[in-house]
């Protein structure tokens, strides 16, 4: 366990934006994330769980607190009647999973690849794109319990999962720390129709191959020339989530021309749509730049502050409901 202190969140968090946190405490074995937060209880400091920070925001005030980070590490392997069962440690980067399990014929989690993260944050939110979530393999995870102090083993059904949302973001956000999940993949490749955008690269490139590696290739050419790289560039990913419909919002939608996907998944319409429609795609706010490939991205250019971001966000919202009537909600969270 590594005990750090005043340490800029700007540099944990791919936004780049955020002040000291009074200490980070890095974990690298399960017997050490009581000892973790022990040292704040003791200290009397509240505690916030960081990943990778790719969908996280700092405040310039930083963060008068203890921020733990994992970085416990192994993949365990079993082969079983049902498919293969991957049980990968917390701090695991959440692409180098999807490349193993790809490269070994494995389906499930193909969709997913370069979502950056960590392995450990995946159920949180239940992330998910082009058609696959977490939820759809995962069986059980591991976790530590903050309220009773114990270990413990949550499965499939106790998570609760729905769009970008489990228990662990909601009724019962901060008492887990995550430290391995388990994931059940299968030989064999995703079923067709796949997602829109995956549909349209292999048709344009007169793509053959829809095995996992085949289907992780495409993923990471769409993502690379949509999204930018958040080592390269400052940002978060998906800044705002899309808008999911009941079946009569859906035709009242269609009905004004607005673009609704109906998956499996449900009615949405991607938000990125209406930030574009609402002329925004390209555009610099405050120092954010509104990409102009992916209008749910918001690029940090030359934002200094909390408040720049806050003014961007603002604008944006506000600009969509007046024109659209829908009510954008961010994605990333913030250390608070």
């Amino acid at each position: 366990m590594r005990i750090n202190e005043n340490i800029l969140i700007s540099s944990l968090t791919t936004m780049r934006l955020g002040g000291p946190a009074r200490y980070v405490i890095e974990v690298e074995k399960p017997e050490e994330i009581p000892e973790a937060y022990n040292f704040a209880i003791t200290n009397k400091l509240p505690v916030f769980v960081l990943g990778y920070g790719a969908n996280t925001i700092g405040h310039d005030e930083g963060y008068n607190g203890v921020i733990i980070i994992s970085r416990m590490k192994g993949i365990q392997e079993e082969e079983t009647a049902d498919g293969t069962k991957l049980t990968i440690m917390g701090g695991e980067y959440w692409d180098n999973i999807v490349d193993y399990a790809c490269k070994k014929g494995l389906t499930g989690i193909e969709a997913l690849s370069k979502i950056p993260g960590l392995a450990g944050a995946a159920p949180v939110q239940n992330i998910g794109a082009y058609g696959q979530e977490i939820a759809n393999t995962l069986q059980s995870i591991e976790v530590y319990d903050t309220s009773t102090g114990t270990f413990r083993t949550l499965s499939h059904d106790d998570l609760g999962f729905s769009y970008r949302k489990s228990i662990l973001n909601t009724t019962e956000k901060n008492r887990y720390f995550v430290i391995s999940i388990t994931s059940l993949l299968k030989k064999g490749q995703m079923p067709r129709p796949f997602y829109r955008s995956i549909e349209t690269y292999i048709s344009a490139n007169n793509i053959t191959d829809f095995s996992p590696q085949g289907i992780r290739s495409i993923v990471s050419a769409i993502r690379k020339d949509k999204l930018p790289d958040p080592m390269e560039k400052a940002s978060a990913g998906s800044f705002f989530k899309n808008i999911y419909l009941t079946d009569s919002e859906a035709e009242a939608a269609e009905s004004k021309g607005y673009p609704v996907y109906r998956g499996k998944d449900g009615n949405k319409i991607n938000s990125g749509w209406f930030i574009e429609h609402a002329g925004f795609s390209g555009k610099l706010l405050h120092g954010i730049r509104v990409s102009d490939k992916a209008s749910l991205v918001l690029i940090n250019e030359s934002a200094k502050s909390y408040n720049d971001l806050a003014e961007a966000r603002a604008e944006i919202i506000n600009k969509v409901y007046d024109i659209y009537g829908y009510w954008l909600e961010q994605e990333p969270i913030e250390i608070v």
